[in-house]
């Protein structure tokens, strides 16, 4: 199977889109490798796109694009029609980069921070160590700060979370989130409605903490 640069649709209604998705998909689950390589041309690009915004890296989202097209031909079979092609890949696809932004932020926490002291062989300091100033204060308390929000972050319902993730982290609009995740723009703007308001809190319980 061939990923290459996608084939450009003359007519953009959405509707003739997705018959001429359908009639692809019924050869595709066929067999006709041809049909499905069309399908792959027809939202390469899209899917790239939203995956290149959400990674920041376009190394890292030809990779999902890669894995998410081959997990759809994979799962060809089972696909039954009940959402168009094109939104089954997107979803597909945010999931793979959203396990990868996982990934990352787990390798973060392990990997030794950037700048740490070092030593030479006897044990000595070789870098020298800053002062404690007003900016290594305000360091920490962004460290806190970073901290009590990722902890109200984690207490999420996944489903607020991830619209989280893709609309203020990763700056998706309402139209991509709804196509990654299967569901209607009004539906994606109240779950994020309600996961600002928990993150809101969360910061107005910290400052109130500090100030105690």
């Amino acid at each position: 199977m061939r990923l290459d640069a996608p084939v450009q649709t003359r007519n953009g209604a959405r509707g003739v889109e997705q018959s001429e998705d359908s009639e692809l998909l019924k050869r595709a689950q066929q067999g006709e490798m041809a049909a499905f390589e069309a399908l792959v041309g027809r939202h390469q690009q899209k899917v790239f796109s939203m995956t290149a915004r959400m990674l920041r890296s376009d190394e890292d989202a030809a990779e999902v694009v890669q894995e998410a097209f081959l997990a759809a031909y994979k799962h060809l079979p089972e696909f039954r029609g009940e959402s168009a092609f094109g939104s089954w890949v997107y979803r597909i696809a945010a999931n793979y980069a959203l396990m990868r932004l996982r990934h990352r932020k787990v390798t973060a926490q392990v990997e030794e921070p950037e700048g740490s002291p070092t030593f030479n062989e006897r044990g000595s300091l070789i870098d020298e160590v800053a002062d404690w100033s007003r900016d290594a204060e305000e360091q920490t308390l962004d460290a806190e700060l970073r901290k009590a929000i990722d902890d109200a972050s984690a207490k999420l319902p996944e489903e607020h979370r991830q619209v989280f993730l893709l609309r203020d982290v990763e700056g998706l609009s309402y139209e991509e989130i709804a196509q990654a995740v299967g569901d209607s723009v009004p539906a994606i703007k109240s779950r994020l409605h309600r996961a600002r308001l928990a993150l809101r809190a969360a910061i107005d319980r910290f400052y109130a903490e500090r100030a105690s």
